[in-house]
């Protein structure tokens, strides 16, 4: 007997949800007024209450104000996961500004892009960055710049800690310091008018589905509504639950599924500036959060710990892995490890950025491989890639969706906002199929597909393969050129430390000939010391084509006869 998506779909989530017509900021408002004493942040052992972030969020928009910025102006947070985040990205808000998150990680040339195509009025940096916002020329990047110190919101006797010694304010004398600009200003409360549908909130910068970086522009409806899916999909305990925030919010990602998703049900964000496993598996043990959301990769590195048994990690009840497919193998590992219900989703930064996650009432509802359903008012459709018709059960085409989450277009970029926005429909540029059940599968993005001789091979089904192979850590799979075929499979594979001396190529592939149709099987294997990632984790395929490329072109031609 067959069941039917109402009776898989999760238990008292509606599929239509009342979205409150507010600005983002009201959230941090209302769970300052609901739980003005309950903990809003732990950070190494520094905690601000809700009332507390209100009254700092409220200084930073009093500061702009003053400075000037008028609605629609940017402020630029080249910041990790720290108190300053927070208290900025509201204040902003609360300014009527639009917040640009820029991140830690990027080089000059990377920031300087980015920096000159929002034009921020306003920058908020780390100290230990700004050299990077400065740049080559040394110019003073926007017009006013404050900087802020790692130390700043940490416990006085962290200072003290080996990590920290070699670490020094560093003072510039263009900028303001941030904690001094907070301590000096007294905090109006000044309503900003807002309209949720049209005002922008984040301009959140991606490669979209075209590989250009450009900024999505999201608006305070878009953010609202993806976070007010989110909770009522995650089953929050309002007032209650604690949220591991090692996600970085400067990804859009980190941004709605930790920081907003937390700060509208007052919970509280356990915050890390980027993820080391062994301080979070202490802060597990220690602060008992009962929701971490993550990537693969986090995961990935927690159950390869040998000594991830010494922590107590039965306080995690439920996580949302996103951002990268997330392989069968490590979900089972986690899992067990854990006791956790552990769950895929899907969504990308042009929608706020989550439509689709597996149910989390019930592990038996759960799809391995699928990213589940789509969210409360989202839709989704899977259409042909070259004829653009709706397509059957089971056939795989690229993914449409329309929702409330999905953006208001690309900043200074209308031809390729009309490109991706079409009839309502975004066109996101990934091959996915739907089950008769209602269950999504990402098959890959349109660029990893590999054509062996006509035959369509996707990455993600080889790697999973791989990984269910003990000795391998992890595995990346993608098309090389060949004369014949046109393209053939080739993997990059991760060993187990302890299994590297033993392994051969030819060991793997016939482990994946056991599984996988031939044309399927990796023509070639190479053993590399770690993948190539982005800044959360994803393992960029991209950069493992450019490599092989490189190889070919460096190649020496053959003499000519």
């Amino acid at each position: 007997m067959s069941v039917t998506k109402a009776e898989l779909w999760p238990v008292n989530v509606p599929h239509r949800l009342k979205y409150p017509e507010i600005p983002l900021h009201q959230f941090l408002s209302d769970s300052a007024q609901k739980y003005p004493e309950r903990a809003a942040v732990i950070f190494y052992g520094t905690e601000i209450t809700y009332r507390e972030l209100d009254d700092l969020a409220w200084r930073f928009a009093t500061y702009l104000n003053d400075l000037g910025l008028s609605k629609g102006d940017r402020v630029a947070l080249l910041l990790p996961n720290c108190p300053q985040f927070i208290i900025a990205f509201y204040g902003t808000l609360r300014a009527g500004g639009v917040v640009v998150p820029c991140s830690p990680l990027y080089k000059e040339r990377e920031l300087a892009f980015q920096l000159n195509d929002s034009s921020p009025n306003v920058l908020v940096s780390l100290d230990m960055l700004y050299h990077v916002a400065l740049g080559e020329n040394k110019r003073k990047p926007t017009a006013v710049v404050l900087t802020t110190s790692v130390r700043d919101y940490l416990p006085p006797l962290l200072s003290l800690f080996a990590p920290l010694k070699g670490v020094k304010r560093q003072h510039y004398p263009e900028t303001k310091d941030f904690k001094k600009t907070l301590e000096t200003t007294s905090p109006r409360k000044v309503e900003i008018p807002i309209d949720p549908k049209e005002d922008l909130a984040v301009l959140q910068y991606t490669g979209g589905t075209t590989g250009t970086p450009k900024g999505a522009m999201l608006t305070h409806k878009n953010l609202v509504a993806n976070t007010t899916q989110l909770d009522a999909w995650s089953y929050t305990s309002a007032g209650t639950d604690s949220v591991l925030c090692v996600i970085p919010f400067f990804h859009i990602y980190g941004l709605t599924v930790a920081l907003n998703f937390a700060v509208k049900s007052g919970a509280t964000m356990i915050l890390y500036p980027r993820f080391e496993a062994k301080p979070v598996l202490k802060a597990i043990n220690r602060y008992h959060p009962n929701y971490f959301p993550g990537i693969p990769a986090m995961y990935t590195n927690l159950v390869n710990r040998d000594d991830i048994k010494k922590y107590d990690l039965s306080s995690i009840r439920r996580c949302l892995s996103g951002a990268a497919p997330l392989p069968v193998a490590i979900l089972n590992r986690f899992e067990n490890l854990t006791g956790a219900t552990l769950v895929e989703g899907y969504g990308l930064t042009e929608a706020s950025p989550v439509t689709h996650a597996n149910p989390l009432d019930s592990k038996s509802k759960r799809k391995e491989g699928s990213v589940g359903f789509t969210l409360p008012d989202t839709e989704a459709k899977i259409v042909g890639m070259d004829s653009g018709k709706d397509l059957s059960i089971g056939e795989a085409g690229e993914l449409l969706i329309r929702g409330p989450q999905v953006m208001k277009g690309y900043w200074n970029h209308p031809t390729e906002t009309r490109t991706t926005l079409r009839d309502g429909w975004l066109h996101t540029g990934d091959i996915a199929k739907v089950d008769g059940e209602g269950y999504f599968y990402i098959v890959e993005r349109k660029k990893d597909m590999i054509d062996v001789s006509g035959f369509k091979a996707w990455p993600r089904e080889i790697e999973e393969v791989l990984f269910e192979h003990p000795a391998v850590r992890e595995a990346a799979v993608i098309g090389v050129p060949d004369p014949e075929k046109g393209e053939v499979v080739k993997a990059f594979v991760v060993l187990q430390p302890d299994r590297v001396a033993e392994i051969k190529g030819t060991e793997l592939q016939e482990f994946c000939r056991k599984k996988l149709a031939s044309y399927k099987v990796p023509r070639e294997i190479e053993f590399v010391d770690e993948l190539p990632k982005s800044l959360i984790g994803k393992v960029l395929r991209r950069v493992l084509r450019e490599r092989e490329a490189a190889k070919t072109t460096a190649k020496p031609s053959a003499p000519s006869k």
